[in-house]
């Protein structure tokens, strides 16, 4: 199997930020509203669903079993997962997550397999670990169908990783309209990368972690202006779906009303933005620009490892 960007629906779940019944414990996720999500997502034709090892320490692999595996037909979905080698010890340590991913997922095959967030120092513990022969040798054995990596770096570091390593089926990359520019996030310089390899791309934090949900008034005013019908997350979104090479956009979703806007607006307004649209568009560009930003994501990794347990997002918001 080869990912295919033609084959995939292009909205994807995120399940990095499942809805808790504690709000201070990220490991009491509240699974009857994530079967409700599933449900809805499953519903309106959405088939991918994107995890990692550690999202909600380890439980989101678990909810994702709960609510997904073991109440729908396996050949009707497909599963993502991650290794965070660079947060690990050794290789064995490293290797041992995918069957532990298998296991809290309870499948015998994961249809997207990413060695997650390379880059940087981050990489040498990819290469020392020879986790890249291993993921080719796990898909080899059946354990994975597509393996595939994730970014947060410019397209210097894309060119050569894929350049080292061009058997790998598809790309993980952080792609929004706030970032397309960007001299650090590199967006749209990434994304040629990819297509000069010819990776499908899976598109990360289109929305910027909420902030393309949540626009200050000056830079909304166009949009609402343009299509006073339309959220302002469904912009972010659209930017996105309509990209050359994507294999699918990842959304975040945290409660039921969050996937029924995504899935109809993804639905019903996914298509390629009018000459209106698109200078509506570029002007809320025009005035963001102008606005101070942190490229802050909302992952909240930091707060994780905050001794202080500062909250650090909101802060920079």
């Amino acid at each position: 199997m080869t990912a295919n960007s033609n084959t995939v629906p292009k909205l994807g779940f995120g399940c990095m930020r499942f809805p808790l019944i504690d709000p201070k414990d990220v490991t009491a996720i509240d699974i009857d509203q994530v079967k409700e999500m599933v449900d809805l997502f499953m519903d309106a034709g959405g088939t991918y669903f994107d995890t990692a090892f550690v999202y909600h320490d380890g439980h989101s692999e678990v909810a994702l079993r709960e609510a997904l595996v073991e109440r729908y037909p396996r050949d009707s979905f497909t599963i993502a997962t991650k290794c965070l080698a660079w947060a690990l010890s050794d290789a064995e340590a490293a290797k041992a997550c995918l069957d532990t991913s298998l296991e809290r997922l309870g499948t015998d095959y994961v249809d997207y397999y990413l060695l997650h967030n390379v880059g940087g120092e981050r990489t040498k513990k990819f290469d020392d670990f020879g986790l890249w022969e291993w993921a080719q040798e796990m898909k080899a054995a059946g354990k994975i169908r597509n393996v595939g990596f994730s970014m947060h770096d410019g397209a210097e570091t894309l060119d050569r990783l894929l350049n080292e390593h061009p058997e790998v089926d598809f790309i993980q990359l952080q792609v929004n309209y706030l970032d397309w520019e960007s001299p650090v996030v590199q967006s749209r310089r990434n994304m040629e990368v990819a297509r000069k390899h010819g990776k499908p791309v899976v598109i990360m934090e289109p929305a910027r972690g909420g902030r393309l949900a949540d626009l200050p008034a000056a830079v909304a005013a166009p949009l609402l202006e343009a299509r006073p019908d339309l959220s302002q997350a469904s912009w972010a979104y659209r930017f996105c779906y309509n990209q050359p090479g994507v294999l699918t956009v990842l959304s975040g979703m945290s409660t039921p009303d969050q996937v029924r806007q995504n899935v109809a607006e993804w639905r019903e307004h996914g298509g390629a933005f009018s000459p209106k649209e698109q200078k509506a568009l570029d002007a809320a560009c025009e005035v963001l620009a102008s606005v101070p930003t942190v490229p802050c994501t909302n992952c909240r990794y930091c707060v994780k490892d905050c001794p202080q347990q500062i909250a650090i997002p909101e802060i920079m918001n």
